[in-house]
């Protein structure tokens, strides 16, 4: 007998039990501006009890049956002189027997305005965790988990990478000049494969053990923040993982999308993936739904925000999980996907409680008016109000790949990333949207860039210059690729070199690495450090000049700085008249060579080496 058939038995059986499994949020925290907070509580016939709390500064609003006489859904009211301690919530049956629980107030670690978010002035840094390095090897496998091997031949299996192998390499991430730390999710995915990438979830709550556990997420968020790097948490509130634990007894009869045909053990609906939907005023009805409401795959069961408490349920999360760790930003996954009107209450929520903080929303398109609409201040046509303050800018990066790989031309080449910068005029505000050469999900951009190192430096450094929060996947310094397979998700997070005892490459102290992958790598490190203390790249006025001959040159100036990058693709050194750049009150100053550290004077000409990236600042000391 399946367990809530077995539930409904013994409730029908009049037989009671005390057997409360979970509460969640587990805690909360006193001093929010919305007082509001809904607990679930799971547990065996526990719908069939009364809940009675009386603690002064706490009211019992509202109580909720669900569909599953195995859930309690509690509304409570904070108020506002409420005191942090532990307080029982205690459980009446109709039998007469009663349960207790413990349920804890906290007071808030700091204030709300602390909670700054990551912005143009970073750097971020994402890592798949399972591929990063292997801190604790005992924590590798636990046979009570539905997938229970390692195998690092396999790129689709676990690896054994976590989060004390991330700690451990702190110092190397500092080193390299970045600023903050995006993670792959971290938390339990007890699926039966493909459990390493994190995004198939099946506890909201709880630390995936082959990770860590939550006391080494606090300690990373912690270490991190001393040494100047925020920590991005990887969130998702579209979908989940089929093993989630309560996927065998769902509370309502809509919590997940197309739940009959899930009970009914049907061939699963899935997303139509047409995100133009959320935009488009003539869209039909069908389409809508079809987008928003289909599974992106049959492991992944697709979550139904208009339930009201499944809402709660994720806007709370989000807030537990920054509180805890003292966040200093949310990566929102397939940001597009879930209910649009549910996703602006959620960005709005956490916004309201934290004004100084940051999220990012991953809208995979190539056209910026679809990235546009997603960014808080916008006017879009529809009157949607997104709250989201920044969004990720595919459509930039597919220009700078283009314009790398294409010939010069008219309308080819060059021209494309000059052009791609031009449509900034639609942002609210550009310099809040994250710029990459890649990510986990995407080819590397050294494979894009059919393996070029000078075209991938010129990648690189260019987007790291742009009006932008530039983001760079772990392995980029190292010139990681994933030509044997283009595009193949396991080989594109393949292992960092000596993340694991007994490597015979370490990408940390540069042991083994080629003359090519060093060189890269303390290129990026030269121009990351430059980076980390440049007003004028943090929040300096942009100019650009159209590209002509092959050559395309970008400045960033603040009053005490000016930067400049010129992008050369011709193959032979250039000398380059400077008469055409007078705008830029540079002539007679003397200039620094950020990578090679030599100085010249603006005068009227400068020679260009051979093809690559020539950046150039102001700043002489």
């Amino acid at each position: 007998m399946k367990r809530p058939l077995l539930f409904l038995f013994l409730l029908l059986s009049g037989i009671t039990f005390g057997q409360i499994e979970r509460v969640e949020p587990p805690n909360w925290w006193t001093g929010f501006k919305d007082p509001s907070l809904q607990l679930m509580v799971y547990g065996e016939n526990i719908g069939s009890a009364t809940p009675k709390i009386t603690k002064d500064g706490i009211e019992l609003e509202r109580i909720t049956r669900a569909d599953s006489p195995n859930y309690l859904f509690l509304d409570l009211k904070i108020e506002k002189g409420a005191k942090a301690g532990k307080f029982p919530i205690v459980f009446q049956y109709e039998n007469g027997k009663k349960e207790t629980i413990q349920y804890e107030l906290k007071e808030r670690s700091k204030p709300a305005e602390d909670y700054v978010g990551f912005d143009s002035s970073d750097a971020v840094y994402l890592i798949t965790p399972d591929r990063f390095a292997n801190g604790d090897p005992s924590n590798d496998i636990f046979n009570h988990l539905n997938e229970t091997t390692i195998d690092r031949k396999d790129d689709y299996a676990r690896h054994g990478g976590d989060i004390r192998g991330i700690i451990q390499h702190l110092d190397y991430i500092e080193d390299m000049g970045f600023t903050a730390l995006w993670s792959s999710p971290l938390l339990i995915n007890d699926m039966h494969s493909g459990s390493y990438h994190g995004y198939a979830m099946t506890d909201f709550y709880k630390v995936d053990p082959r990770f860590g556990i939550l006391a080494e997420y606090k300690e990373l968020a912690d270490k991190a923040r001393e040494k100047g790097i925020k920590l991005i948490m990887d969130q998702v509130a579209n979908h989940s993982g089929v093993e989630h634990w309560w996927m065998e007894d769902l509370p309502f009869n809509d919590w997940i999308n197309f739940q009959e045909r899930y009970e009914d053990n049907e061939p699963v609906v899935y997303s139509n993936h047409r995100r133009t939907t959320n935009q488009d005023l003539y869209a039909s009805e069908a389409d809508k739904k079809g987008m928003t409401r289909g599974w992106f795959v049959d492991s992944m069961p697709d979550l139904n925000q208009r339930n009201p408490f499944m809402a709660n349920y994720i806007t709370q999360n989000s807030i537990w999980w920054i509180e805890t760790l003292g966040l200093g930003g949310i990566r929102q996954d397939t940001y597009p996907y879930p209910e649009k009107e549910f996703m602006s209450d959620w960005a709005g929520a956490i916004m309201t409680e934290y004004p100084n903080f940051t999220i990012v929303g991953e809208e995979w398109s190539n056209n910026p008016l679809l990235i546009r609409y997603w960014q808080e201040g916008v006017d879009n046509k529809d009157g949607y109000d997104p709250n989201l303050p920044a969004t990720m800018d595919f459509a930039m990066q597919s220009k700078i790949v283009q314009a790398l790989n294409e010939e010069e031309r008219w309308d080819t080449g060059l021209v494309k990333i000059y052009e791609g910068l031009a449509n900034d005029f639609a942002y609210a505000s550009p310099e809040n949207i994250m710029i990459f050469p890649d990510n986990h999900d995407m080819s590397r951009i050294f494979t894009q860039l059919n393996e070029d190192v000078t075209r991938t430096k010129m990648a690189v450094s260019y987007l790291l210059m742009l009006p932008r929060i530039p983001q760079i996947y772990y392995g980029t310094e190292i010139l990681m690729n994933d030509t044997a397979k283009p595009g193949d998700h396991g080989l594109i997070r393949t292992d960092f070199p000596g993340g694991w005892k007994n490597d015979s490459i370490n990408a940390f102290s540069g042991e083994g690495l080629s003359a090519e992958q060093k060189e890269m790598q303390e290129y990026l490190k030269k121009v990351l450090n430059y980076r980390k203390d440049s007003e004028a790249i943090h929040s300096g006025k942009t100019v650009h000049f159209a590209p002509e001959n092959g050559i395309y040159l970008l400045t960033r100036s603040s009053d005490n700085e000016k930067v400049i990058i010129i992008l050369n693709k011709n193959e032979e050194s250039v000398k380059l008249d400077l008469k055409r750049f007078e705008e830029l009150g540079l002539e007679g100053a003397t200039l620094q060579n950020i990578i090679t550290e030599e100085e010249f004077l603006w005068d009227k000409t400068l020679e260009l080496p051979a093809e690559g990236a020539y950046m150039f600042t102001t700043k002489t000391e």
